[in-house]
């Protein structure tokens, strides 16, 4: 039988390579202290040896830190990897947190997660996109980790916003300005119920928990400013952020007398879905009817017509979260502008 072999160790190949075990260790973990010429010297005669490099879970025991990051998602990562909006904000994490060497572990936090699983205890610190059920928050926040929130915020840690009533408001500020007809709101997880719906008063999440209910009094405001009167039963609630549900709400509003001349929508997904809807029952936009979306997705700009929309800042909402995270910004609160793009869907 053959004898097992020897496991070495960091200290091992430095006094065979004859240098310091920072030396080995940085061939690994940080290049940019070595020559070329050194490193390659060094994991040449580490990789004919055997040897795979520093032992991390040794390591993490030594520094209290894994290099790993919780990046916590306010929905199911499915979802989530296929939503434009969240895609460009991960986008904008990795970017950053790459060039230092960070790893992210992806995880939702939608109501079906009724319990951790051990990965909260071995990263360093989170950054939670969007507001996630109130017991897995307060899990995180009893952990006394370093927390970033991105689309909400927490009493006591750093947030990146984006102004969320004011880019609403003013893009139905230009909507609503020579509208004539009903004016519709596709709103977008206005409440808790898990079906498409209008909504009532008593109904809505609270404003300082959901960027979509502040986007609503957005569109309200600017709509009472213009004399415009939009009624509970012309606001619907979609509870997520899908075509198939966007499609399925527009055909409801635009099925009803009098029909919307105007759809207001909480998203561009929904925005574009909605005209599909119109073009099959058909609908002509901008000419029957006029639609807006909100986020500026890439679709927003090759669909045709083209989608007025609000532009917001999802790529750098990732990179500041990140920046914010390494210290690299202060440890404040960042609220991000936006940006109405007019475009032929409402010209």
């Amino acid at each position: 039988m053959a004898k097992p072999s020897v496991k070495l160790t960091l200290k091992d190949m430095a006094t065979r390579l004859g240098v310091s075990t920072a030396t080995v260790s940085n061939a690994f973990n940080r290049p940019d202290q070595l020559s070329r010429d050194l490193r390659e010297r060094i994991l040449s005669e580490c990789h004919a040896s055997g040897y795979h490099g520093p032992n991390a879970a040794a390591r993490s025991l030594r520094t209290g830190k894994t290099g790993i990051i919780g990046v916590f998602l306010s929905n199911y990562l499915a979802y989530s990897f296929r939503d434009p909006v969240a895609q460009q904000f991960l986008q904008g994490l990795a970017e950053v947190f790459e060039e230092s060497d960070y790893s992210m572990l992806v995880v939702p936090s939608r109501d079906h997660v009724k319990q951790t699983h051990g990965y909260e205890s071995f990263v360093d610190g989170f950054v939670i996109y969007g507001p996630p059920q109130h017991g897995p928050l307060q899990y995180l926040i009893d952990m006394h980790k370093s927390i970033i929130t991105v689309d909400f915020e927490i009493d006591g840690y750093p947030a990146v916003n984006i102004d969320n009533f004011e880019g609403a408001r003013r893009c139905a500020q230009h909507a609503v300005a020579d509208i004539e007809g009903p004016v519709t709101i596709l709103g977008l997880r206005l409440l808790a119920a898990n079906r498409i719906c209008r909504i009532q008063d008593n109904e809505l999440f609270d404003a300082d928990s959901t960027i979509t209910v502040q986007r609503l009094r957005g569109f309200i405001d600017a709509a009472d400013d213009a004399g415009v009167t939009i009624p509970n039963n012309q606001i619907f609630h979609i509870p997520d952020n899908t075509h198939e549900l966007g499609y399925q709400a527009a055909t409801e509003a635009l099925s009803r007398s009098p029909r919307p001349r105007l759809l207001l929508c909480m998203s561009d997904r929904i925005a574009l879905a909605a005209m599909q809807a119109a073009r099959h029952l058909g609908l002509r936009v901008p000419e029957d009817l006029r639609v807006t979306g909100f986020d500026d997705i890439p679709e927003a700009t090759t669909h045709n017509p083209t989608l007025t929309t609000v532009h917001q800042q999802s790529i750098d909402k990732g990179r500041i979260a990140a920046e914010i995270y390494q210290g690299k910004r202060p440890e404040r609160n960042v609220m991000l502008p936006t940006e109405l793009i007019i475009r032929e869907s409402c010209p």
